[in-house]
């Protein structure tokens, strides 16, 4: 006959148990939603955290964006907390092309820019909560990005990325070869690496197109661009198109 032992239950919870019981941090499904006036504040604070360099947005500036293009202005949420945001708006790309600076096409953030009969969404800024990176927040807002693009039948969406880690190695190559190297895997640039496995097309660098006093990316940008393949063009005026009727 064999014996069974009884082991006494734990009166208490260890801290492993504990760890297994609560919620993880940003376990909750993440959303991307048009961006409210009350979400401001957490916006601004997204800002802070990811360029603390620079200022952030104004109210002016924000409700301004918003009355532009509503559409155009996202954040994304997780358990009732935004932990990301994208602002866009359309323009005629041709009309800045690599001319033009960031506070060019924006008009200083204001986006009185915005031209509802441009073909270009252009890609203003994306701000992620840095603790919640990995999450998912990104992916959200560029998903939600892309879906306006193709609603709007829109050409392409183009963004400029700031070149993050160039300013510690500007001393030694110049922005087109960081930037090559980062596309070929040999430095780690997590945001133009992000931008990458979103399905982006590395065009080039714009010089000079951010605030000089970045020195975490020289005031350089790459320039990335997304095709939309199922854009349709316009078709030609009704009078083209139309077949000349035959005499009876």
């Amino acid at each position: 006959m064999g014996s069974i032992e009884v082991f006494p239950r734990k009166h208490g919870a260890t801290l492993a148990d504990v760890w297994r019981m609560a919620p993880l941090r940003g376990g909750g499904a993440i959303k991307a939603r048009s961006a409210k006036l009350e979400d401001y504040a957490a916006i601004r604070a997204l800002q802070r955290a990811a360029q603390p360099e620079a200022a952030p947005w104004s109210l002016k500036q924000f409700e301004s964006q918003r009355a532009a293009f509503p559409e155009g202005q996202m954040v994304a949420v997780c358990d009732g907390e935004v932990i990301g945001a994208a602002s866009s708006l359309i323009v005629r790309w041709d009309d800045y092309a690599l001319d033009g600076t960031w506070n060019d096409i924006t008009a200083d953030g204001y986006f009185s820019t915005h031209e509802q009969q441009g073909r270009t969404l252009y890609a203003a800024a994306t701000f992620v909560d840095f603790s919640r990176r990995g999450f998912g927040a990104g992916r959200a807002l560029q998903q939600a990005r892309r879906k306006l693009c193709r609603k709007l039948n829109l050409r392409r969406i183009i963004g400029t990325v700031p070149l993050a880690g160039y300013g510690a190695v500007c001393e030694s190559m110049p922005p087109e070869l960081y930037a090559q190297r980062v596309v070929w895997g040999d430095i780690d640039d997590a945001t133009l690496r992000f931008h990458l496995a979103q399905g982006y097309q590395y065009c080039g660098i714009l010089k000079d197109y951010y605030l000089a006093a970045d020195a975490a990316c020289g005031g350089h940008a790459a320039l990335m661009v997304w095709l939309n393949p199922m854009y349709a063009p316009p078709g030609p005026p009704a009078f083209e198109t139309e077949r000349p009727r035959k005499c009876a």
